[in-house]
């Protein structure tokens, strides 16, 4: 199923439009990372722990809207992400609570940390961030592809900007929340994160 198909699935088909504007976003020319590959990725992995979340419809319809705005030269991407979800289903039949909902769980990927009784955060922050935990190749090319979208920044402040944020992610007691995605990523991350950390020291 093609990803319009699979957004039309969720929705309906007469968001149609909603889902191939989603699409056209996502495969975005500037996009090394947060490509149609990525959400296709967090939509499986949602489905996969859909049963940990409160609402997996909503869930879903976030990890859509996620990256829908992915512009690396600015820092306020989440936010803008949500507003467009915001108002591009604000032309739905959907009801104004899960709408909310939706726009909640985007601007929770500016942090990734849910709060312990946050069923749906819990659920998309995991999906999004599995990458982290992936096998050391993937991990690799996903790190490269980072670095592909951040080529603007000269080669210092990249690294120095990086191994902050992968430091910080370190610090944390456990980078992933629901107990399927801890027991098949934890270790594996915080071991890609050090390796990365180590070659960004080098």
């Amino acid at each position: 199923m093609d990803l319009v198909e699979r957004w039309t699935a969720l929705a309906g088909p007469q968001t149609r439009h909603i889902g191939t504007e989603l699409d056209k976003r996502y495969g975005e020319p500037h996009r090394r990372y947060h490509t149609r590959e990525h959400l296709t990725a967090v939509l499986d992995l949602v489905d996969e722990l859909a049963g940990d979340a409160e609402d997996a419809g909503a869930v879903r319809l976030a990890a859509w809207f996620h990256d829908a705005v992915y512009d690396p030269e600015r820092a306020d991407n989440e936010e803008r992400s949500a507003r467009l979800a915001a108002r591009m289903l604000a032309d739905t039949d959907l009801p104004a609570s899960t709408i909310d909902e939706v726009v909640r769980l985007v601007e929770l990927t500016v942090t990734h940390a849910p709060e312990p009784g946050d069923r749906n955060g819990r659920v998309l922050c995991d999906a999004d961030l599995a990458i982290l935990g992936a096998d050391p190749d993937r991990y690799a090319a996903y790190a490269a592809a980072v670095r592909e979208e951040y080529g603007f920044v000269p080669e210092d402040l990249f690294r120095a900007g990086r191994a902050e944020l992968l430091s910080s992610l370190l610090a944390l007691p456990h980078l992933f929340h629901t107990d399927t995605a801890r027991e098949r990523y934890e270790d594996n991350a915080r071991r890609n994160i050090e390796t990365e950390l180590m070659l960004l020291n080098a």
